[in-house]
């Protein structure tokens, strides 16, 4: 007798099987990527790896000098370019240089004169990557052949980092969809380009405020935009308004192609982020890349567990710069020296002096395994955005060196949230160092707070990289997503600030005023020569 299958073990099989067909899915779209090199490429070969193994092609477009983004990967393949000069920042040792240059300059103190420098420094550098990177759209649109094997290849969406915008271009040629994965973009932040942001309350690129701000730092926070603005507007964009000009006519604005974009992927998570107005088309995936730790290798946890009770810190400055001078070096090991805790840290440059038997230097190291790890104790870092996301996931707090850019910004919003405390990198002796170190450590509220923040950022109902990974697919499947998209960019600035409503508005009050005031004068005038006769 034939037995019968119980009817309750088909109930998972039809729910998966519901589940596939009802759930909207993308059947092996093709996407063209343009990426910026360095961190930011890590960021990005996280999203194309998810989407390949999502059954999609990718297609990375990149320089031949290009030492992050490989020629060849599994995940993808290349269109190569060459370039008549490298771009900056594919240079290994660029901003090895650079931050010499910004150290020596800042040390000189807090005179006009370094400061000139200073800026003088960074717009010099700014300049030249973007001259050098909108060469890469003259190298592919006047090569004509490649340009029509990639409209052979009918791409679905061009998925780019618009901190180097080219991508922009190249999508506006092909008439594709476009999805930025971005925090910054040329002009700073990328919600100043899309979203309102008044300068009341929300902090200006390069402007270190918390959204509480005093009336002097509110003044401080507009001049810092006006000043965002003018070398957006007279140092960046005219390296693309060029070729926009030269391409696509009188017409068509740069700067209208680069708000147009129709998602933006933001690398923000408002437990970092202080809050501020957004708009429809931006999904806030921060913390994407942050994943459970795995076990480390043996050599590693050997040394982490010779640590016992007093547990380690983890000291490192990211992926763009090696090291800090020997100077700077040498005080922070000399600090390490005197606590009980083991320390690994990600040295890569000249080895310091007063170096302890409680610090191992390694050239590479497994990070967010080692921030995830039960014996952890603090974080001391430069303030990028991948490593200060790792440790809210993990709930380590910080000590913050930052360098360059943004990291300042970043860890004054850690600080702000009583998570982390910044060291100037200028001013750090061995005594200051150990200090901030001891107050991190010792007092439990840097600890409570992260791990406040840790449990905020894991309370999702969907993982930042899966819902990048369906917001791309969205407007992959809708071919855009325009209704998201405002058209606010098109309006003059008189229009967007309703400076013509008000001017409107005025005149008639004053229009409405004179009628009122000329009508009391000629009753009054009228009045009066009633009187008058009256009178005689």
């Amino acid at each position: 007798m034939m037995r019968s299958i119980p009817e309750v073990s088909l109930l998972p099989l039809l729910a998966v099987g519901f589940t596939l067909l009802t759930s909207p899915g993308v059947q092996g779209g093709k996407i063209l990527v343009f990426p910026v090199d360095g961190s930011h490429w890590v960021n990005m070969n996280l999203l194309i790896q998810r989407l390949h193994a999502k059954g999609h092609e990718i297609t990375v477009v990149r320089t031949a000098t290009s030492w992050y983004v490989k020629e060849s990967a599994t995940h993808y393949r290349s269109i190569t370019v060459t370039l008549p000069e490298a771009i900056n920042i594919e240079e290994q040792d660029f901003f090895v240089k650079f931050l010499a240059k910004m150290l020596e300059i800042r040390k000189e103190g807090a005179s006009l004169m370094a400061f000139v420098n200073f800026y003088w420094e960074m717009l010099s550098a700014l300049s030249d990557i973007h001259q050098q990177a909108s060469k890469l759209v003259v190298e592919m649109f006047e090569n004509k052949t490649l340009m029509q094997s990639i409209r052979d290849m009918q791409f679905d969406v061009v998925l780019l980092d618009p901190g180097i915008p080219v991508g922009v271009l190249v999508a506006h040629e092909l008439k594709l969809p476009t999805i930025f994965n971005v925090r910054w973009i040329t002009s700073g932040e990328g919600h100043f380009v899309v979203a309102p942001s008044p300068s009341s309350y929300v902090p200006t690129s390069g402007c270190t405020v918390s959204d509480k701000m005093t009336f002097a730092e509110r003044v401080k926070n507009t001049l810092y935009y006006f000043l965002n603005t003018g070398i957006d507007k007279l140092i960046v964009c005219p390296h693309y308004d060029r070729l926009v000009e030269r391409y696509f006519g009188p017409d068509v604005k740069f700067y209208h192609l680069l708000q147009g974009a129709d998602l933006w992927l933001m690398r923000v998570d408002f437990v970092f982020e202080f809050p501020r107005p957004t708009m429809p088309n931006i999904v806030y995936i921060g913390g994407f890349q942050c994943k459970p730790s795995q076990p480390l290798s043996s050599e590693l946890e050997e040394f982490v567990q010779s640590s016992g009770e007093h547990g380690f810190i983890l000291m490192s400055l990211g992926t763009l710069v090696e090291g800090l001078p020997k100077d700077i070096t040498s005080e922070i090991a000399a600090a390490f020296a005197q606590i009980p805790q083991k320390v690994i840290w990600r040295h890569a440059g000249e080895r310091p002096d007063n170096l302890g038997n409680n610090t191992l230097l390694v050239k590479w190291m497994p990070q967010n395994d080692l921030l995830g790890h039960p014996k952890v104790k603090a974080f001391v870092a430069h303030g990028g955005t991948n490593g200060i996301y790792e440790s809210i996931y993990h709930g380590v707090p910080m000590v913050g060196i930052p360098l360059l850019f943004d990291q300042p910004e970043n860890i004054l919003r850690m600080e702000a949230r009583g998570a982390a405390k910044m060291v100037d990198a200028t001013e750090i002796t061995r005594q200051n160092f150990l200090e901030t170190l001891q107050e991190v450590l010792h007092n439990p509220s840097y600890r409570n707070n992260m791990k406040r923040l840790s449990a905020l950022h894991r309370d999702k109902p969907m993982h930042p990289l899966d819902s990048a990974i369906f917001w791309i697919e969205f407007v992959m499947r809708h071919k855009g997503a325009a209704h998201l998209r405002t058209e606010s960019y098109k309006m003059p600035w008189y229009a967007y600030y309703s400076v013509d409503v008000l001017c409107f508005l005025a005149a008639v009050m004053l229009m409405m005023t004179a009628i009122f005031v000329g009508s009391v004068r000629f009753l009054c005038l009228r009045l009066c020569r009633r009187r008058k006769p009256k009178q005689e």
